[in-house]
């Protein structure tokens, strides 16, 4: 047989379709799936909720979403051929495991998409179903204007990234992503009386941001905005706009009860606690894909984090975990300060979507971690 009959050969191999990357999405053996067309094409998520590497930037990016070579990756493309080529390149890199769905997404989606698996759980379907089953409380945009409007002792709290409530937000909101809301609560809502209502731009982070609050024991009213900020422009109300009532620094009584909060919210929660020695041994099995995810702000990481972790803002993870976490079957290990906050937040409610978690408490100004 001539090279080139084996070439192709092996590009066909390569090859799945449909009911295969159906078989594969069911088992347990690590596996990354990676849409590949334009993110202004995907929008919010693909069918798959997939993570999205445009063709573009693939081969200089996935090493950081997918950190060993040898993991079964799947290419979807937009039924354009970009993912085979994509594929023969990152073949030739040293990626043995690369493969490509045929037709890419219109062949996945050619029968309608009521009964497709999914990569990851989509993060509105997941806060639904705990909102049904918990009946986290909610407000209408139109009787939170009412509140206000009568005076209330009322403060809205926006859980979206800072960038994301700068560009809009009901006024007078406070902006506190998702993973923040236990170590800030105390410096954002100091009284027990004040009603908190907890906003996004929609669903899915409101009502985990307000669930959080309620199982972390706060002595506050709490309800979430239902249908976020969207809602409120539904109402013609206008929006606020600029980073007009952010989080401040954390002061030592806040972070008090905020250790109080966590004790609470993870009285029924078991993750191995391990340290940096421990983390970075994990991160360089070779037959085991493993993160090392700094949940602190983007602000913190850059003044210090522990050597092979990347900054994943804690409340995207919440929402979008498909985004960060490409591996599925993946170890996740979760990094932040000794106060733990933040990780307690993100792993309590990670465990529920079957991630295998562990945590890294790290005293960033000692180098210590527990």
């Amino acid at each position: 047989m001539s090279t080139s009959s084996i070439d192709k050969a092996s590009t066909v191999e390569k090859t799945i379709d449909v009911d295969t990357l159906r078989l594969w999405l069911a088992d347990d053996a690590e596996l990354a799936v990676l849409d590949i067309r334009p993110s202004d094409e995907v929008g919010y998520a693909s069918p798959l909720f997939a993570t999205n590497i445009p063709a573009d930037r693939l081969e200089a990016e996935i090493d950081r979403y997918v950190p060993r070579a040898v993991v079964r990756t799947v290419l979807v493309d937009g039924g354009d051929g970009v993912a085979q080529r994509l594929a023969e390149r990152l073949a030739e890199a040293g990626r043995s495991e690369v493969h490509v769905l045929a037709g890419g997404i219109p062949e996945w989606t050619r029968n309608g998409t009521e009964d497709l698996p999914t990569f990851d759980v989509p993060g509105k379907d997941f806060s639904l179903g705990i909102r049904d089953e918990r009946d986290t409380p909610s407000v209408s945009a139109a009787e939170l204007k009412t509140l206000e409007d009568q005076g209330a002792d009322v403060v809205v709290i926006d859980t979206r990234t800072l960038p994301e409530f700068t560009a809009g937000h009901v006024p007078g909101a406070v902006g506190v992503p998702g993973a923040e809301l236990l170590l800030r609560f105390a410096n954002v809502v100091p009284s027990p009386d004040t009603h908190v209502v907890v906003s996004c731009a929609g669903l899915p982070r409101a009502i985990i941001g307000a669930q959080t609050l309620i199982d972390s024991g706060v002595p506050n009213k709490v309800s979430y905005l239902h249908d976020g900020t969207r809602a409120w422009k539904e109402e013609n109300l206008e929006l606020e706009t600029g980073a007009t009532a952010v989080y401040a620094p954390v002061d030592h009584a806040a972070r008090e009860a905020a250790a109080q909060r966590v004790e609470t919210i993870t009285a029924n929660d078991t993750f191995p606690r391990i340290d940096v020695e421990t983390a970075q041994a994990w991160a360089a099995d070779p037959d085991r894909t493993t993160y090392l995810l700094d949940v602190r702000t983007p602000e913190e990481f850059e003044q210090g984090h522990v050597p092979g972790s990347i900054t994943s803002e804690g409340g995207q993870l919440l929402g979008v975990s498909y985004r960060t976490i490409a591996v599925r079957g993946a170890r996740v290990v979760l990094i932040d300060d000794l106060t733990g906050a933040r990780a307690a937040v993100v792993s309590h409610w990670l465990q529920r979507r079957g991630f295998e978690i562990a945590l890294l408490l790290h005293d960033f100004e000692s180098g210590i971690a527990r």
